[in-house]
């Protein structure tokens, strides 16, 4: 009796449609393409968008919060910035407190554009055809992975740490 699709991915731990970082990465590299559609128009890149949405949400940040808000390290996150304040978005300015430190804040031109990127998550919902309800309960189910992957990582360097 020949084995279905079904059974074999069963039977195939190493099968790639079983992969969660498969999954993951398709479907990443997926929707940062829906969204591409959204931003180019705006003038944002995805990267882009999410330093503004940050900026938009807590207003002026250092680079260090902000880094660990996005979860992105400085080195890659300074030309991002250099960029959106290239396009007059963003100021980059030295914290008085300590001037090796940067902040970045908002310019008009940056405070006006959330009016503009406000239509986005309607736009990728129906753009997607999927519910709002659905894409938030998605969200929360990466939250979870998000997190217990950090708390991996975490537990690898304490480990690293003390072998």
């Amino acid at each position: 009796m020949p084995a279905s699709d079904a059974d074999l991915l069963r039977a195939d731990p190493l099968a790639l449609e079983r992969q969660v970082c498969f999954a993951l990465s398709v479907a990443a590299r997926n929707v940062v393409a829906v969204y591409r559609r959204f931003l180019e128009p705006m003038g944002l890149t995805h990267p882009q968008y999410l330093v503004m949405l940050a900026l938009w949400q807590h207003g002026p940040l250092s680079i260090k919060d902000l880094s660990r808000l996005l979860q992105l390290d400085p080195g890659t996150l300074s030309p991002l910035v250099k960029r959106l304040a290239a396009a007059d978005l963003v100021r980059r300015d030295r914290d008085p407190r300590d001037e090796r430190a940067l902040t970045i804040t908002l310019t008009d031109r940056g405070r006006a554009l959330r009016a503009e990127a406000e239509a986005v998550p309607a736009g990728i919902s129906a753009h997607l055809g999927m519910p709002v309800e659905e894409l938030q309960d998605l969200h929360a189910s990466l939250t979870r992975v998000i997190d217990a992957a950090q708390h991996a990582l975490d537990d690898d360097a304490v480990a690293d740490a003390t072998d």
